[in-house]
């Protein structure tokens, strides 16, 4: 069955069927708006999207009455381990490289237990929030904690998220004028080792996959220039994605002029990862020359705006950056430096951001949609997602429009979805399954892994104030 076309009499009923929305917005080429729209799934994939009166037989359907309905959104830039220390007090009010030394030792707890339950947490409140693809930079390693990233495709596989981890790592500890311990860092040839193990065992570059690794050196001021350059001839020969921190902090700057003689993004160009293979995270402080070279490269860029203001970190010139061209998609960070991990949220605050730093026009929710679903999508390297178009993935979610908060959102639903709120999902699809159904977790499991999350998380607090 094709777009636009219903299924006649005699053909097999689709898998799921969404039906009533108010509008699907389908982020497919032509951009299409449907009032009162459907989409039909089989197999995972979209099999059909029309309007009323030309829906297909199914057999599941899921009423999106009241909603829109969009593409699921895509999480760009994420450190899920980090909600074990939401909110933490000792951590709280210093710069980010005061940050990072208070929560490093604490971090340094990290195991297979903790990495699973905290994925298994952050990925069931991205779910929630509208988000059916996100990355985790996970790039603490402690010394005897395990297969960490298994941890967390165990939790994804389990809550049926389409998941990009990416394979972090720090090499330089205080000792060699970096700023984590010696506790959580690798040497170069063992992260080039596992790294090469997680790509063999669990990448699939296929259509549709669940399941893609990337490679991602933590930052300039944790990792050698040998390490960068290293892991991008791996990446390169094993053809998947590389990702880091970039331009992130003034502190940044200072730092690499006066370690490497170099601007980040000249020293980023210098190891070998100006390309659309790589994206990186905040790009808060690109000069006009660097924006031009990003685009040149293709590299993305995942922009996380509550992270930006919750550290003080700045404001990223992302009008500048998409009007270039470099790919932008959204991230919500780490629950350590964004104690709220909602895709919803980070869309609303890009274009509240963008208007801050530009003015009224600088931005418009279809925008944030866009850097929310094909933004994203563009960054890991993705044309299956991100859309609603017949063959793409189904991953798609619905977000009720109604009440108290809406009362009145009658001409814009899109303008709408962002502007009033906030608002969570009603129902969560991915890959043609729903993982959140009517504004809640589908999984069972939810009151247990909150009990196996506040054990490890207190016992974390009580060794980090004692």
């Amino acid at each position: 069955m094709s777009s636009d076309q219903s299924a006649t009499s005699h053909e097999a009923p689709v898998d799921l069927l969404v039906a009533g929305a108010d509008l699907v917005a389908t982020m497919d080429v032509g951009r299409r708006e449907i009032a009162g729209g459907w989409v039909a799934v089989t197999d995972g994939r979209v099999v059909g999207i029309g309007g009323p009166g030309a829906e297909p037989r199914a057999r599941e359907v899921l009423r999106a009455d009241g909603c829109l309905v969009t593409p699921g959104l895509v999480n760009t830039h994420h450190h899920i381990y980090q909600n074990l220390t939401r909110s933490f007090a000792p951590a709280l009010g210093g710069d980010l490289f005061d940050w990072l030394r208070t929560l490093y030792p604490v971090w340094s707890r990290l195991d297979e237990e903790a990495a699973y339950v905290s994925a298994w947490i952050g990925l069931a409140e991205l779910a929630l929030g509208g988000c059916t693809t996100t990355t985790d930079h996970l790039y603490v390693h402690p010394r005897g904690g395990g297969d960490l990233i298994g941890a967390e495709i165990a939790a994804a596989s389990e809550l049926g998220m389409r998941f990009h981890p990416t394979r972090g790592s720090m090499s330089l500890s205080v000792k060699d004028g970096g700023l984590p311990p010696d506790s959580v860092v690798q040497d170069d040839d063992e992260i080039l080792a596992d790294s090469e193990r997680l790509v063999l065992h669990h990448h699939d570059p296929s259509h549709g996959a669940m399941v893609r690794i990337a490679l991602a050196p933590c930052s300039p001021f944790s990792v050698t220039p040998a390490l960068m350059r290293r892991t991008a001839e791996l990446a390169e020969r094993l053809d998947v994605r590389l990702h880091t921190h970039l331009a992130e902090d003034a502190d940044e700057d200072e730092f690499c002029l006066a370690t490497f003689g170099k601007r980040p993004i000249e020293h980023f160009e210098d190891v070998g990862w100006g390309s659309d293979r790589s994206w990186v995270a905040h790009c808060v402080f690109p000069n006009d020359d660097e924006i031009g070279r990003l685009a040149r490269w293709g590299t993305g860029v995942a922009h996380c705006p509550s992270s930006n203001q919750l550290i003080g970190a700045g404001l990223a010139p992302i009008r500048e950056l998409r009007d270039a061209g470099v790919p932008v998609g959204l991230g919500c960070d780490g629950s350590a430096s964004t104690d709220c991990a909602s895709m919803w949220v980070e869309a609303r605050g890009a274009l509240l951001l963008a208007r801050l730093r530009g003015g009224p026009a600088a931005m418009r929710a279809r925008e944030a949609l866009e850097m929310g679903t094909l933004g994203g999508a563009a960054c890991l390297g993705r044309t299956d997602i991100g859309h609603l178009s017949v063959g793409a993935v189904a991953d798609l979610v619905c977000w009720p429009l109604e009440g108290i908060a809406f009362a009145g959102a009658l001409s814009d639903p899109v303008e709408a979805w962002l502007r009033c709120g906030p608002v969570a999902a009603r129902h969560t699809v991915v890959h043609g399954r729903p993982v959140v159904r009517d504004g809640v977790l589908v999984s069972e499991r939810v009151d247990e892994m909150l009990g196996r999350h506040r054990a490890i998380a207190a016992a974390w607090l009580v060794a980090a104030m004692g």
